[in-house]
């Protein structure tokens, strides 16, 4: 179960242990970093952009972290990483390039209106090869949806893998909104400001 909720890594595991296999093992490239288990992982950042920070005042939200979750003075928010798979290939080489799950559970962002609905964003999962975060909404404390796409990752400002000592970094990727959010924001909130694409900050995930 572990295994298929990370991305499938039962079905490589198999592959990689038949014969009929050898020939796409040689021709396939070598990952950069490939790290099997991010249960002792650091934490994903993003550094919330003006812009959205702006529309949450103008629509008098709030922002708050949830659980283990903090956003600093500076606009940083952080997301302790618990668990699945991150492999990172050279990019050019394959495509993605980054390929795996990243997992968030016990953390999250809410968005407080003033007298009116408090909305929570948790359990964020990362899938780097499809460019999405999914995670848990809640609306006044009700499930409204269980795994819910949120936030577009945009790929195309990601910087080169960087290692500092035990740790690596992949820096730089552009975190949008998603118009399927978007929508059910606007819904809870009663207004249609907010709108797909909605630059949220840019991300920084560091694992051991």
């Amino acid at each position: 179960f572990g295994a298929a909720a990370c991305g499938g890594d039962d079905n490589n595991t198999s592959n990689s242990s038949s014969g009929s296999s050898s020939a796409v093992k040689e021709d396939a490239p070598q990952p950069v970093a490939q790290i099997d288990d991010l249960s002792g992982g650091v934490d994903t950042q993003v550094t919330l952009d003006s812009g959205f920070v702006s529309a949450l005042g103008t629509l008098k939200l709030t922002p708050a972290p949830v659980g283990d979750a903090s956003i600093s003075k500076a606009g940083v928010a952080k997301f302790p990483i618990t668990g699945c798979n991150v492999t990172y290939y050279k990019p050019g080489t394959l495509s993605p390039y980054v390929q795996g799950e990243i997992d968030h559970e016990g953390s999250g962002l809410s968005l407080t209106a003033a007298g009116g609905p408090k909305v929570e964003l948790t359990d964020f999962v990362v899938d780097p090869g499809a460019s999405v975060l999914t995670g848990k909404v809640t609306v006044d404390g009700k499930v409204a949806a269980e795994s819910a796409p949120l936030f577009f990752l945009d790929g195309r400002t990601l910087k080169p893998l960087e290692t500092a000592g035990d740790t690596a970094i992949l820096e730089g990727t552009t975190v949008k909104l998603k118009a399927e959010a978007a929508d059910l924001l606007n819904k809870t909130f009663g207004t249609d400001a907010l709108q797909g694409g909605l630059v949220i900050g840019v991300a920084k995930i560091t694992v051991n």
